[in-house]
């Protein structure tokens, strides 16, 4: 069945009909059939091969939804977990600029035009800010039992604010694209305008 609608198929069907097309005006004489299985074969022989699909791979816009699902299962660990008042409010600034980051609508269409900032995303969604939280729970589960060390507390602060500062460069980043963006569009127009 494939090969009925190979290139092959369709070449060799054509230069057939070609052939049929000679036998008609009486080009072939008496030997049509060979001249018909003759075309027939030189146009299936000299057609181009088959080439293999691409690989589907996914797009921009359907890795930027896989990371969107992964923030919502991340933002249920995040409520489950006891933090001071001050990693708190660190985390809940931290999240509200994710959630603008991963909002649907233009902001998501030029993240998903920039790899490297859609991949600094999904690190912090996915490794960096649960990493973060698992061992400050986890290390305060320890400073309870052998209390007299650092305050794990502090580590997952600085953590925070670290994150924080990665995801506004990336904010930083996008706005910065959209203004040249805009720039050029300005600059386009006013030579469109000059050259009437």
């Amino acid at each position: 069945m494939a090969y009925l609608e190979s290139r092959r198929n369709i070449a060799g069907s054509a230069c057939g009909l070609a052939g049929l097309a000679l036998t008609f005006t009486g080009a072939a004489g008496a030997y049509w059939p060979v001249v018909v299985a003759g075309l027939y074969g030189a146009g299936a022989l000299i057609a181009p091969p088959e080439r293999p699909a691409p690989p589907g791979f996914p797009g921009a816009s359907a890795r930027l939804e896989e990371v969107r699902g992964d923030f919502e299962e991340l933002r249920g660990y995040l409520a489950d977990v006891e933090l001071s008042v001050t990693a708190a409010a660190r985390l809940r600034e931290l999240t509200v600029l994710l959630e603008a980051l991963l909002d649907r609508g233009w902001r998501a269409e030029l993240l998903a035009h920039d790899p490297e900032g859609a991949h600094v995303l999904a690190r912090i969604v996915r490794r960096d800010l649960p990493e973060a939280v698992d061992s400050f729970v986890r290390a305060r589960w320890w400073t309870r039992m052998t209390p007299g060390g650092e305050a794990p507390e502090l580590h997952l602060e600085r953590q925070l604010g670290l994150l924080r500062g990665e995801a506004e460069r990336l904010a930083e980043g996008l706005r910065e694209a959209e203004a040249r963006r805009q720039a050029s569009h300005t600059r386009y127009l006013e030579d469109r305008d000059g050259a009437v």
